[in-house]
């Protein structure tokens, strides 16, 4: 079996709703991410077979084909062909997953993998419900099938569920927040993000035009206090937005080469693929998949956990990773080490692409050698890979 390489990765800043990134349209962010991806390492654009991208709302400016638009936004030759996918939170995992395959199965050679989700204009849930251009309703995908089997679907409930199922505390969940924040915002100040980040024009909230090269949601004065002080959601007990992950703007690229093509042209792999692969799990629970798939990834690996150095589970909400960890007995000192989705952001679609960068880069500063990335997905799914420092 061939070899796959991934052998350029960049992202955004992640912007908050309605932040500095508000202003962008989509298909110019990932056009963005994408010429910057190809620069980076001096590839010849026209190289690229195909742009696999990530996204979860495919609407607005988000719809048609949002892989061809940012193309067509970028300066790769209008011979490079792009698509969309959506596996929900997952998305933009599963487009590296995709480009694997067609890479290791030698239909294509160069593939750029991405995530993009503008949430400023296009936030959670806005593909249900709407009205077709005749005026009459589209319809909303959760029909009596999915209803009457599994009760309407809530995420936000599920976290709950979650908690109460593995025995996670409100006060384990907000001390988990808490160390996010700081964890993120510490690897801001000591420059851990930097090689990662391309530095973006956006807009301050006067509307004046800045640039940004750090993540805008951190926030590192999150306490107990601060955390006590919010309302609890619907249908929890204790969860609150503090302990959510938050309504965020991003985009994010890498390069995947094989070995073959990345000798031919004389460049340096940031990393080796080394496993991947996908579950499905209780559409109820919805966000348990990580849990599942991670034994599965490992095993196709040849690894244990104490194998991994890194390990990126996606903080949709704190109950999520911290039952992942307490069900497979991880090393929390190896789990998020930068912070998560509570003090990034989860911009949804762009979010597995840019744990996946993140993730390469702390690899690589660390000197270690595999990492893990894993994303819980609407519908109860969920995609991981396990990449190894070239």
């Amino acid at each position: 079996m061939k070899d796959v390489f991934i052998v350029s990765a960049v992202r955004t800043p992640v912007g908050r709703q309605n932040g500095y990134l508000r202003n962008w349209t989509a298909p110019e962010l990932l056009g963005a991410v994408l010429d910057e991806a190809v620069r980076r390492i001096d590839l010849d654009p026209a190289l690229a077979d195909d742009v696999i991208n990530g996204t979860v709302y495919q609407i607005g400016e988000q719809g048609f084909t949002l892989g061809r638009s940012g193309i067509l936004a970028s300066r790769l030759p209008i011979s490079v062909p792009g698509i969309s996918v959506n596996r929900q939170c997952g998305s933009s995992l599963s487009a590296i997953q995709l480009g694997y395959a067609m890479i290791v199965s030698g239909v294509m050679d160069v593939v750029i993998a991405s995530g993009c989700e503008l949430m400023s204009k296009y936030t959670m849930f806005s593909d249900l419900n709407g009205t077709l251009y005749t005026g009459k309703p589209m319809g909303n995908p959760f029909g009596k099938y999915y209803t009457s089997k599994y009760g309407p679907p809530d995420q936000i409930a599920a976290a709950q569920m979650i908690a109460d199922q593995w025995g996670i505390t409100r006060e384990a969940c907000q001390d988990f927040a808490i160390a996010s924040h700081r964890k993120a915002h510490e690897a801001t100040v000591n420059g851990y993000f930097r090689n990662e980040i391309m530095p973006m024009k956006g807009l301050d909230k006067d509307g004046n035009e800045i640039v940004r090269d750090t993540d805008e949601p951190v926030r590192p004065e999150t306490s107990h206090e601060t955390l006590n002080a919010l309302k609890v959601l619907p249908n929890t007990k204790w969860i609150t937005v503090g302990i959510s992950s938050t309504i965020t703007d991003g985009a994010s690229a890498v390069v995947l080469m094989s070995g073959e093509k990345m000798k031919e042209l004389k460049l340096e792999p940031l990393a080796r693929i080394a496993a991947n692969a996908l579950v499905g799990s209780d559409p109820q629970l919805m966000l348990t998949g990580p849990i599942y798939v991670t034994p599965k990834v490992l095993d196709r690996a040849g690894l244990q956990m104490k194998d991994v150095d890194i390990f990126e589970i996606n903080e949709a909400f704190a109950p999520v990773p911290l039952a992942w960890a307490k069900d497979l007995k991880a090393d929390m000192s190896k789990l998020n080490v930068n912070g998560g989705a509570l003090a990034l952001g989860h911009p949804v679609g762009n979010s597995g692409c840019r744990l996946t960068v993140t993730a390469i880069n702390e690899l690589r500063r660390r000197k270690g050698r595999y990492a893990l990335v894993s994303l819980c997905t609407g519908g109860g799914m969920a995609p991981a890979m396990i990449f190894e420092r070239a």
